[in-house]
């Protein structure tokens, strides 16, 4: 199931965090927890707020016909595997979110910015010029009525 989202992630061009990989003088603890963690991706969450008792035992889960999905069970989900990635990755998922998401977004944004003053510069000049034209026409009837009273008036 993790492939066939994974294959829909990429068929649809969704951009995802990639874990960056453990640099090699860290210890083996930490380079297997990475392994993990990216070998987990995409992450199954389920979270509730909600306490219910299990075996004596209250815990955090939902409870559904057919069971009880616990929270903090990492058999059941990978709650305790996405917060261990914030937790261990925040520092270069904030930069990513900084020196790549923002930047594109703000690049986005400055060029269409641009493109609607462009647009807009393109339509004023349009307006103005069909205002001129609309004037000028304007302007050659009022000289037609002109003379046209004139005419009257001298007969």
């Amino acid at each position: 199931m993790e492939q066939f989202i994974l294959d829909e992630i990429a068929e649809h061009g969704i951009r995802i965090y990639q874990l960056p990989d453990a640099d090699s003088d860290e210890d083996e603890e930490f380079k297997e927890q990475t392994r993990v963690l990216k070998a987990s991706i995409p992450f199954a969450v389920i979270g509730s707020n909600q306490l219910i008792e299990v075996k004596g035992k209250k815990i955090r889960g939902r409870l559904y016909p057919w069971g009880v999905v616990e929270v903090e069970n990492p058999e059941h989900n990978d709650f305790l595997k996405l917060r261990t990635m914030l937790v261990t990755h925040m520092q270069d998922l904030q930069e990513v979110t900084q020196d790549l998401h923002y930047e594109n977004f703000r690049s986005e944004r400055l060029k269409r910015a641009g493109r609607a003053v462009d647009e807009d510069v393109v339509d004023k000049d349009q307006i103005l010029l069909q205002k001129e034209a609309e004037l000028r026409r304007m302007q050659e009837m009022i000289a037609q009525m002109q003379a046209q009273m004139k005419m009257k008036s001298d007969e």
